[in-house]
């Protein structure tokens, strides 16, 4: 028996505490009231430096670059920049035409976007000619709210240094994979930063919509190339001292992969890029946050090693199910009911995640995506097979993209994905 509680306590503490856990962060977001104000007079208005990491971008450039320039923003404070990395195709031609700086890099050696973001960001600190206070990263299938420069104004005169915006998806009725990595982007990456904004924690970044003052990426230069360099680089940053503010008001959205089979390079590429920065990361933020008593440190070191939304959903129940027909018969009717209650305690804090979460998010649309989820599980599960069997690469593969039929120039950016009126009640899994 004691065998069988030490077990069931480890397993519950690996997948169940983490499903309270993001229960907590939603309560927190639901009490968060979005001010999408603009910055009033007399504030410094800041020069920004959009950068645009892009390999073989053509069908997507244009609509993202004409996105950047229709910023509602001075438009002599920020300057668009697309790096062209190791592009084979007319995105850097493109681009041009479009009004963007490009700077091409040729690297066959250091690929991916971590090392084409080091490469860019010691060119721009070092071009004494412009001296861009801010710099933002903007991914090449991407489209963002008029007011994403004003609110990261706002936030770096209230003292940010690191802030990452909300980082959503495009909606794409009647494409299921679509549809279901644009509820998890909202619960990953707007409802769970939206909670840890509410009580203080740093909410780490997520790539696409990424922003650094000029002293913070001076103070800590771009050292992640791993293929999370995006996470790796916030958790760096907070180590060093540098906690990510959320700014939801500001929004961009990318676009996601309608097919199934074109999807599954992505999330390959997120589902093996984790593990390694647990095995790296997770003793020193540990570390950090006993020695600093740092709860911001140790709620990052939490987000970190909490598995994948569904993967918990999926073992909660499984246990559950374990508990009431199998355990009964070893444990006893007691021991096995006490079980499946702490069980049943997760369970409903999942739900209680995804239900509030949509309050949150105040996204009617989102509700019958929760239909796609049955789906998206045997997808992932059979992607997860196949993972398995494939054969290890630290390689950088880019997602295929996807002509969506629509021309660049009859695209414009939207005002936000989200009500910003009042959104009190607005992973990826």
């Amino acid at each position: 028996m004691l065998i069988l509680d030490i077990i069931h306590l480890a397993v519950w503490i690996v997948f169940g505490l983490p499903l309270v856990y993001l229960a907590m962060l939603t309560l927190a977001a639901l009490t968060v009231k979005l001010k999408p104000e603009m910055p009033s007079r007399g504030v410094h208005m800041r020069s920004f430096a959009i950068v645009v990491p892009a390999h073989n971008e053509a069908i997507a450039i244009q609509k993202t670059i004409r996105s950047l320039q229709a910023i509602d923003y001075p438009r002599v404070l920020f300057e668009v920049i697309v790096i062209a990395d190791n592009c084979t195709d007319h995105t850097a031609a493109l681009a041009r035409t479009e009004g963007a700086t490009v700077l091409e890099r040729f690297n066959t050696q250091q690929r991916g976007k971590g090392y084409a973001l080091r490469w860019c960001f010691d060119r721009l600190l070092h071009d004494e000619t412009k001296r861009y206070e801010a710099f933002v990263v903007i991914d090449a299938d991407t489209v963002v709210s008029g007011n994403y420069l004003s609110m990261l104004t706002v936030a770096i005169e209230d003292g940010a240094h690191v802030m990452q915006t909300s980082d959503l998806v495009e909606p794409c009725p009647g494409a299921w994979t679509t549809e279901a990595l644009r509820l998890a982007f909202v619960l990953y990456n707007y409802v769970r930063p939206l909670g840890r904004k509410a009580l203080g924690f740093s909410a780490g970044l997520r790539g696409n919509g990424m922003c650094f003052t000029r002293q913070a990426l001076a103070s800590v230069p771009w050292q992640a190339y791993s293929k999370a360099e995006d996470l790796e680089y916030g958790l760096q940053m907070l180590l060093s001292g540098y906690s990510t503010r959320f700014v939801p008001e500001a929004v961009a959205l990318a676009t996601m992969p309608q097919q199934a089979v074109n999807a599954e390079s992505q999330r390959a590429r997120w589902e093996g890029g984790r593990l390694p920065l647990i095995r790296r990361y997770a003793g020193p933020l540990l570390w950090f946050a006993l020695r600093r008593r740092s709860i911001a440190a140790l709620d990052a070191f939490i987000d970190l090693a909490t598995p994948a939304f569904v993967n918990m959903m999926a073992i909660a129940l499984g246990a559950s199910f374990l508990c009431a027909v199998v355990f009964v018969t070893i444990a006893g009717a007691d021991a096995a009911g006490m079980y499946a209650l702490v069980w049943l305690g997760a369970i409903v804090s999942g739900v209680f995640h995804v239900t509030a979460g949509l309050k949150v998010a105040r996204d009617p649309s989102l509700v019958q995506t929760v239909l796609a989820i049955p789906r998206y599980v045997v997808w992932k599960t059979l992607l997860y097979v196949k993972l398995a069997r494939r054969k290890k690469s630290d390689e950088w593969v880019r997602t295929t993209r996807e002509t969506s039929g629509t021309p660049p120039h009859s695209v414009s950016p939207p005002a936000s994905s989200m009500s910003t009126e009042d959104p009190g009640a607005p992973d990826t899994p």
